[in-house]
């Protein structure tokens, strides 16, 4: 399914849509050029899951945020090879929370498992086309459709 935001504040609005739907256990990769709004995104989930308010990780490689579930926000902009992600010691919080994987792109062949949701963001004009693979999105597009995500318009892909 792919969505159109036209702000900041409705790429957060959608994030905070999708993490209605996400359980302990899930893992989200984000992909998409600097920019683009993965972090964006991401502050709305983490928001809406903990009530805190996400930073990216760059240069700390991960931020943890305590919950009802626990939200471990991965950053993998910087790492330069698989013995450096290896020694995050990821794997270790696969079934504490929910993951959510900034430069999912970057993780090396087989790190993500099988199951794992993608959301790639990309940058049009001055818009943001979001489109999600993995998640079940019906319940996003009919939530949408019951609520409104003002702005926000979807596809089916």
């Amino acid at each position: 399914m792919t969505f159109f935001t036209h702000s900041p504040e409705e790429t957060i609005k959608l994030g905070e849509k999708i993490a209605k739907f996400l359980k302990k256990g899930d893992i989200v990769g984000f992909t998409g050029d600097l920019g683009s709004g993965k972090t964006t995104m991401i502050k709305g989930i983490v928001k809406s899951l903990t009530g805190y308010e996400a930073t990216s990780p760059s240069f700390v490689l991960i931020n943890e945020y305590p919950g009802k579930i626990p939200v471990f926000h991965f950053d993998l902009y910087r790492l330069r090879c698989k013995i450096e992600m290896e020694t995050t010691g990821w794997e270790e919080y696969l079934d504490k929370g929910i993951l959510l994987i900034e430069w999912a792109d970057r993780a090396y062949y087989g790190m993500l498992p099988e199951g794992t949701i993608l959301i790639n963001l990309s940058i049009i004009n001055d818009k943001r086309k979001i489109t999600i693979k993995g998640l079940k999105t019906g319940r996003i597009k009919n939530d949408r459709q019951r609520e409104g995500i003002k702005g926000t318009k979807s596809s089916s892909t």
